[in-house]
This record gives structure tokens, C-alpha cells and sequence, in this order.
């Protein structure tokens, strides 16, 4: 097996493995079943390998069939970045661009600056965590994700972007609000509400408690910074948040306590074989212009 052959048989295993049933693949792919089935097939018994085990309808990758979905995923990732180049030199940069980010306050400016260069290039967003925006990433979910703190594995690249400031906030009938001086062991013992784990914000947090000795209580874990801020206007504890995500209204004050200047720091991240894709470098390349 060979050229095209080889290709439609690794196009048909591939989007098996990520939709888990034949008969999605088939209509995600345009085929009838039977021919991904064969697809699957001919390569088990070609190469004499196992792909799937199988349970009823369901597809199981082997551990086989997990490293060949590896490769199977960059190939046809890089097949896509190769269609959007040349579709980009033909139609002056149109596309679509899927970023995930920890908040839009912090990836809309880029956006606007990148609209204004390439309009005819489509962009959705999708909010989420650090941690799980870096699994999309590296399972070709994403094209672009802006999260928090260094990622360290070696599939991602990494360009810094700016460094938040974190802020502590009440509201205003919490017993802190009404101290003008607060000092760092006025937290120990006071209820947050904090972020889910995986959360860039919550590790900064409670890496700066740990460093003084500092144990708070956790009343309740929010999913995003607007839920966790409605909870401290509820009055259900203390909140943190970056400084350019913090939204001020009557109900709420932000704590000046000495001594607390935990920061988190932005990175924009990527594949390391897709960042010289062209939507995605000329949207890197905004970024840096933004920062100026």
C-alpha cells in the first residue's frame, strides 16, 4: 500500500479514531461505511497490526492505534496548513482562525488589530482554562490558545504576551472591606471563592499564599471569573482576579494587602510545527505589534 491508497486508508483510520464510530467517519469524510471499513481493514491486515478493539458499535484505539493517530494528526494537520496557504496567496488571507482563551478582555485587542489587517479572515473564540486549552491545542483542536504561566512540553510553542497583576476583592459588607491596612495574615482563615483546578489564576493565588504560611478556606469553585464575581456580590467569600478582568461596581472594593503582588503572565501558544502556518504567524505577529 502506497501513495493515495495509503492516504485515503490513514484519512479513513483517522477520523475513525477521533470520532470513535465508522459510521461517523463515513459522513465526516463523504464515504459510504463499508469503504472506511475496508479502508481500516486492508491496513490491519496489510501491516499486520491491530487498530481498534472492538465493543459493539464503539471503537477503542489500541496503544498501536494511539501512536499512528499521533502522526495521523500532524500529517493532516500540516495537509490543512498547506491548503491555507494556498488558499490565503490566492484569496489575499481569507480562512477561519479557532482560538481558545482564559478571557476575551485579554485577546480581544489583538483581534481588532488583526480584523483591521485581515477581514476576510473568520474568528471564533472559545473560553476556557489554561490546562484545557492546551490539551485542545495539542490535540489539533484549536489553532491558537492564550493562557497562563510557561507551558513546558515540548510540542507547544510559547510567546509571551503581557503580565497581569493579580487583586483581591470583596464585598462591600465583608469585614476586610471596612480595614483601611490589611496585612498578609488578615487572609489566614478567610473563605474565597476560587477558581476550578487547572485555573492559571488559582495556582498564582495560592503559590503566593503557600510562600507566607497563608491557609485560606475554599466556600465554593467557580468555572469563570464572571461566576466567581456574582458569588462575592452574594457575599459567599473573598475573589481573585487579574487586575485587567476585574470590573468594578457600588457592591464591591478591592483589598490592598501589604506585601501581596502575585502576577500571573499571558502566553499565546501553539503547535510548534503549525506556527509558521500563515494565519496563525501573521496573528503571533499582531500580537507582538499590539504589545508594541
Amino acid at each position: 500500500m502506497s501513495g493515495t491508497s495509503l492516504i485515503a486508508a490513514l484519512k479513513a483510520f483517522d477520523a475513525t479514531a477521533r470520532t470513535g464510530t465508522i459510521t461517523t467517519a463515513a459522513r465526516q469524510l463523504g464515504l459510504r461505511q463499508p469503504t472506511v471499513s475496508a479502508h481500516i481493514i486492508r491496513l490491519e491486515s496489510e501491516y499486520g497490526v491491530e487498530l481498534f478493539y472492538r465493543q459493539g458499535r464503539r471503537l477503542e484505539l489500541t496503544q498501536f492505534g494511539n501512536a499512528l493517530l499521533e502522526h495521523t494528526q500532524r500529517l493532516f494537520s500540516a495537509e490543512q496548513d498547506a491548503q491555507s496557504l494556498l488558499i490565503a496567496a490566492k484569496t489575499n488571507y481569507r480562512g477561519t482562525l479557532n482560538l481558545h482563551a482564559i478571557g476575551p478582555h485579554n485577546i480581544t485587542p489583538i483581534i481588532k488589530a488583526y480584523r483591521a489587517r485581515y477581514p476576510g479572515v473568520h474568528i471564533s473564540v472559545t473560553v476556557g482554562d489554561s490546562q484545557s486549552i492546551t490539551q485542545r491545542i495539542l490535540n489539533y483542536e484549536g489553532d491558537i490558545g492564550l493562557v497562563l504561566n510557561e507551558i513546558t512540553d515540548p510540542h507547544i510553542f510559547c510567546l509571551p504576551y503581557r503580565a497581569q497583576k493579580l487583586v483581591i476583592f470583596a464585598h462591600t459588607d465583608h469585614p476586610l472591606a471596612k480595614k483601611k491596612s490589611l496585612r498578609f495574615t488578615d487572609l489566614n482563615g478567610q473563605e474565597f471563592v476560587m477558581r476550578e483546578q487547572g485555573s492559571g489564576t488559582r495556582k498564582a493565588f495560592e503559590d503566593s499564599l503557600s510562600a507566607k504560611n497563608i491557609q485560606i478556606k475554599t466556600s465554593v469553585e467557580m468555572r469563570s471569573r464572571e461566576a466567581v464575581r456574582e458569588a462575592v456580590i452574594q457575599g459567599l467569600g473573598l475573589g481573585v482576579v487579574a487586575n485587567t478582568a476585574y470590573q468594578p461596581c457600588p457592591d464591591l472594593v478591592t483589598l490592598d494587602v501589604e506585601g501581596f503582588n502575585a502576577h500571573t503572565f499571558t502566553r499565546l501558544i501553539c503547535r510548534v510545527e503549525r506556527k509558521n502556518s500563515p494565519l496563525i504567524a501573521h496573528f503571533l505577529q499582531t500580537a507582538q505589534e499590539v504589545l508594541g
